[in-house]
C-alpha cells in the first residue's frame, strides 16, 4: 500500500485528484495540505511515501518544499501544476513526475507506478548499504564487467569516497564498490580501517608519514606516496590511532 499526501491551494484540485485516486490499486491518501508550509509539516508528520505536490501555492512553492526536504526522510515526489515552464527545475529536485491540470487519469495511474518502481530501488538500494562489508567478513564482492571479484580486507590500504560508491585501494589496483561512508564506518573492523575524513578510511599500518599543514590541521602520506587528508574533526582521534599503533 502506497501513503499518499495531497497538497493544492485550491479545494476542487485536491477533490479532483481523491476522486482519482479512488480507481487506482494499492493508494491511500493519509493527508492533506493548502500551502507550502502545511506540506512540509504534514510531511515530517505522516511520513508519507509520495506527495502529490502542487508549485505555486501560499507561503512556500512546492519546489521549495520539495528542496527544503531532508534527503534521508525524502518521500517521492510528483509535481501537479497548470504550469509547463517549471518542468525543468522540478526535475532538478529529482520529481518522480510532472503532471499538467487537469489531470489525466492514466498521466495519474502512470506517475504513480513510476514513484512506486523509484521507491521499490530506494528500499533495494537502502538494504544493500545496510550490507555493506556483511556478505563477507573478510573482505568485498565487488562487481566488475565479467562477474564478480573478491577483495580481502587485509588488501585494502586506504577507502574514498566516489559520490554513490566508494574505491578500495590495494597495492595493485583499485576497485570500485557501491557503499557509502557511513555504512563502511558501521561494518568495518576499527583495528583494520580508521576513519580520517568524510570521504576516506585508511590503514594506519600503511602511514609512511604524518605531514603538519598548519592550523592543527594534518595529512597522511601513505607507502605508496599517496597523501590523504584529515579532516579536522577526525585529526585528534586519529593523532590517537596513530600514536597507539607506533607503541
Amino acid at each position: 500500500m502506497m501513503r499518499l499526501l495531497l497538497v493544492d491551494d485550491e479545494p476542487a484540485a485536491l477533490e479532483r485528484l481523491s476522486a482519482l485516486l479512488t480507481q487506482v490499486p494499492d493508494v491511500q491518501v493519509v493527508g492533506t495540505a493548502r500551502n507550502g508550509r502545511e506540506a512540509a509539516e504534514q510531511v515530517a508528520a505522516l511520513k508519507p511515501d509520495l506527495v502529490l505536490l502542487d508549485i505555486q501555492m501560499p507561503e512556500r512553492s512546492g519546489l521549495a518544499v520539495a528542496a527544503g526536504l531532508p534527503p534521508e526522510e525524502r518521500p517521492e515526489i510528483v509535481f501537479v501544476t497548470a504550469f509547463e515552464l517549471y518542468a525543468a527545475d522540478a526535475f532538478e529536485v529529482e520529481a518522480a513526475d510532472y503532471l499538467l491540470k487537469p489531470v489525466r487519469f492514466d498521466r495519474l495511474r502512470q506517475a504513480i507506478e513510476r514513484a512506486r518502481r523509484r521507491q521499490a530501488l530506494r528500499a533495494a538500494a537502502a538494504r544493500a548499504e545496510e550490507g555493506a562489508g556483511e556478505e563477507d567478513s573478510d573482505g568485498f564482492w565487488v562487481q566488475v564487467r565479467t562477474g564478480y571479484v573478491r577483495v580481502p580486507l587485509s588488501e585494502i590500504d586506504w577507502i574514498e569516497a566516489a559520490k554513490d560508491y566508494v574505491l578500495l585501494h590495494t597495492a595493485t589496483r583499485s576497485h570500485i564498490h557501491r557503499a557509502t561512508m557511513n555504512a563502511l564506518e558501521r561494518k568495518l573492523p576499527p583495528a583494520e580501517l580508521v576513519r580520517v575524513h568524510r570521504s576516506a578510511f585508511v590503514r594506519p599500518a600503511k602511514v609512511r608519514e604524518v605531514q603538519r599543514l598548519g592550523k592543527g590541521l594534518i595529512s597522511l602520506v601513505l607507502e605508496d606516496g599517496v597523501n590523504v587528508a584529515v579532516g579536522p574533526s577526525y585529526v585528534n582521534a586519529v593523532t590517537e590511532r596513530l600514536a597507539l599503533h607506533q607503541d
